[in-house]
C-alpha cells in the first residue's frame, strides 16, 4: 500500500487491499512514550497511517490528554517526535479487526515489542488494549494504568484501545487517563 499524503477515504476495494500489510513505525530513540496500537486496521492500512479512521479517538485523547498543543489528524504524524511521542503497534499485520489476531500472534508481537523497546529506550511503553496487554505479555491480572513490571528503563504503562467500538470508555474519560499519563512523566 502505498503511503497517502493527503486525507482521503478509501473505497471498499482499497479497503479490501489493505489486509495484512504493514505500516512503518513513527519511532525515534529515548521518546517519552511510544503509544503502542494492538494492530493496525485495515483504514489505515489502506491509508498508511496509524489511528486513520474517522472514529478512532486516538488523536482527539492524545490531545485531551495534554500531549500535543492541538488536536493533529493522522496525516500530521510525523510532528508527534518533536513532542517526545511515537507510534507502533503489539503486531504489525492490518486485519478488519483486532480480534483476528491469535494469541500467539500477540505474545510473538510483545517479543519483538521488548526488542524495540531495549533498541529505542523510550521512557514509557503506553500499550492501548488490556487484552492484548494481558496475552501479549503473560499478565492475565494487569490493571490500566503503570505497571509493576518494565523491560529495561522503560515503565509499562496500559491505556483502554481507543477504537471507536471500544465503547467503555467515553471519549472524556479516554483523555482523562491519557492525560494522567502525561502528568506522570512530565
Amino acid at each position: 500500500m502505498p503511503l497517502r499524503d493527503q486525507p482521503f477515504k478509501p473505497t471498499p476495494q482499497q479497503l479490501l487491499a489493505a489486509n495484512d500489510v504493514t505500516i512503518p513505525d513513527l519511532i525515534a530513540p529515548n521518546l517519552r512514550v511510544l503509544f503502542c496500537g494492538i494492530n493496525p486496521g485495515l483504514y489505515s492500512g489502506a491509508t498508511g497511517h496509524h489511528f486513520a479512521r474517522p472514529g478512532n479517538r486516538f488523536w482527539p485523547a492524545l490531545y485531551a490528554g495534554g500531549f500535543t498543543p492541538r488536536l493533529m489528524s493522522p496525516w500530521e504524524k510525523d510532528q508527534l517526535l518533536q513532542y517526545g511521542i511515537g507510534i507502533t503497534n503489539v503486531v504489525a499485520r492490518t486485519t478488519a479487526a483486532a480480534a483476528d489476531l491469535s494469541d500467539d500472534e500477540l505474545r510473538q508481537g510483545a517479543a519483538l515489542l521488548r526488542k524495540k523497546i531495549l533498541r529505542y529506550k523510550p521512557q514509557v511503553l503506553a500499550v492501548l488494549g488490556m487484552g492484548a496487554y494481558r496475552v501479549g505479555f503473560g499478565n492475565k491480572n494487569a490493571a490500566l494504568g503503570l505497571q509493576v513490571e518494565s523491560i529495561g528503563q522503560t515503565r509499562l504503562w496500559i491505556l483502554p484501545n481507543p477504537s471507536g467500538l471500544n465503547a467503555h470508555y467515553s471519549p472524556k474519560a479516554l483523555g482523562q487517563l491519557f492525560r494522567e499519563l502525561n502528568e506522570a512523566i512530565r
